[in-house]
């Protein structure tokens, strides 16, 4: 039985898809960080593009993406996270009704006025169903407290909706320089090694243009990497590729994998 309030949101795949060990979550993740810090002269990126795996999976792509973070630490205040809805087939977008997202490692403060604000679009909702065992969000939640010191979270879980009403709600969120966007998606499912590598160039290339045209099969989190990529072109952002694999160069089976991509977007 859950000791937590009512008011927060326990972790639901914390010794699954992540250590539940908040020491070796840690220090895992610490490792990762910091064998790959971005040189001093890089701005801070306004778009990450991570996946969301395990971490045996994807960690280490995903925190070559949240390094890039670390000198911003204090700058970044609050951090949009979009990813899919994996459980649940909801017609919308979904908010949670908690004020706290628990973690391993410490709990993380929710952005209630912005999530309040977003009830004033229709294709927004409240489910605290949708979230309760969504891993596309969660698994980013120990990186983002790693690397960052002190921000609120707006989590958004997108299930069936129309592209524009994504759109809407990504440009209402945007926000400035205190704040971070972050897709979580994973690219190509269960197709051979090398129809995924095909597969994946293609998306990958799509996202470097900014071409808001995927499709889940090309990922799963396409909705809002579309809506996303949408508002990054109308402010001639440009988008770097920091890695790309899949799960066979993991487990050595190369018959079904799972792509993953990590992007950043300035």
């Amino acid at each position: 039985m859950s000791t937590y309030p009512p008011s927060h949101r326990p972790a639901a795949v914390a010794g699954l898809f992540y250590s539940s060990d908040p020491r070796v979550l840690n220090q895992q993740i610490h490792h990762w960080i910091h064998t790959q810090l971005p040189e001093p002269s890089r701005p801070c990126p306004k778009v990450l593009i991570v996946p969301h795996a395990g971490y045996f999976y994807s960690g280490e792509v995903a925190a070559l993406a949240y390094a890039l973070l670390k000198p911003f630490r204090h700058q970044i205040r609050r951090v949009v996270l979009l990813g899919p809805m994996h459980r649940l087939g909801l017609c919308g977008m979904a908010i949670p009704s908690v004020d706290v997202f628990e973690t391993p490692m410490g709990p993380i403060r929710l952005d209630r006025k912005s999530m309040a604000s977003l009830l004033m679009n229709s294709d927004v909702l409240v489910s605290d169903e949708a979230h309760a065992f969504e891993h596309s969000l969660e698994v980013q939640l120990p990186f983002l407290k790693h690397v960052l010191s002190d921000f609120v979270l707006v989590p958004l879980t997108i299930g069936r909706t129309d592209g524009d009403a994504v759109f809407d709600v990504v440009e209402q969120l945007w926000g400035g320089d205190e704040t971070l966007v972050i897709v979580s998606t994973d690219l190509s499912h269960f197709m051979s090694s090398a129809r995924a590598a095909r597969r994946d160039r293609e998306t990958l290339a799509q996202i470097m243009r900014l071409s808001p045209t995927l499709v889940p099969d090309d990922a799963c989190g396409a909705l809002g990497l579309n809506a996303v990529l949408r508002a990054a072109s109308g402010r001639h952002l440009h988008a770097e590729l920091l890695a790309a694999t899949h799960s066979g160069n993991t487990t050595g089976d190369m018959t079904r994998v799972v792509g993953y991509g990590a992007v950043a977007l300035w």
